[in-house]
C-alpha cells in the first residue's frame, strides 16, 4: 500500500509538473512579433544572423535560456553584480514599443515577453556551433 501510495504521488508530482512547464511555455510567434516590433534587426542584421558591427553578436540559433538570462540581466543593468552594462540594449529591454503605460511610455518587457523573445530568437537557424 505505501508503494502505490509513493508511486501516485510521483506520477501526481510529475503531472503537476509537465502542465506547470506548458502553461509557462514560451509563445515563439509571440516572440517573432516582439522582435519585429522592437526593431533588433537594426544591430543585429538579417535574420538576427547579420550583425551590422563586428562588436553585436550573432543571436539566430543561441540558446533560449542563455538568451532570456541575458536579456533578463540587461534590465537590471544598473547593478553590476548581476546585470549587463550595454546602454543600448538596458534601453531595448526597458523600452517595449508594443505596449505603452497609461502616459502613453513604453514599458520593460515583461518576463514572459523575455521568454517569447528568447524562444523564437533560439528557432531560429543560425551559424553557432556546438563544439562536443
Amino acid at each position: 500500500m505505501k508503494m502505490l501510495k509513493a508511486v501516485s504521488f510521483v506520477l501526481g508530482a510529475v503531472a503537476l509538473g509537465a502542465a506547470a512547464m506548458s502553461a509557462s511555455a514560451a509563445d515563439i510567434t509571440a516572440g517573432k512579433a516582439l522582435v519585429e516590433k522592437g526593431g533588433c534587426v537594426a544591430c543585429h542584421g538579417k535574420d538576427l544572423n547579420a550583425p551590422i558591427s563586428p562588436d553585436y553578436p550573432k543571436l539566430a540559433g543561441q540558446h533560449p535560456d542563455y538568451l532570456y538570462h541575458a536579456l533578463a540581466s540587461y534590465q537590471i543593468s544598473g547593478n553590476p553584480l548581476v546585470g549587463r552594462t550595454n546602454a543600448i540594449m538596458a534601453g531595448q529591454v526597458n523600452s517595449n514599443p508594443a505596449v505603452t503605460d497609461k502616459h502613453g511610455k513604453p514599458r520593460p518587457f515583461t518576463r514572459a515577453e523575455l521568454k517569447d523573445i528568447a524562444a523564437y530568437i533560439g528557432s531560429l537557424k543560425g551559424d553557432l556551433v556546438l563544439k562536443k
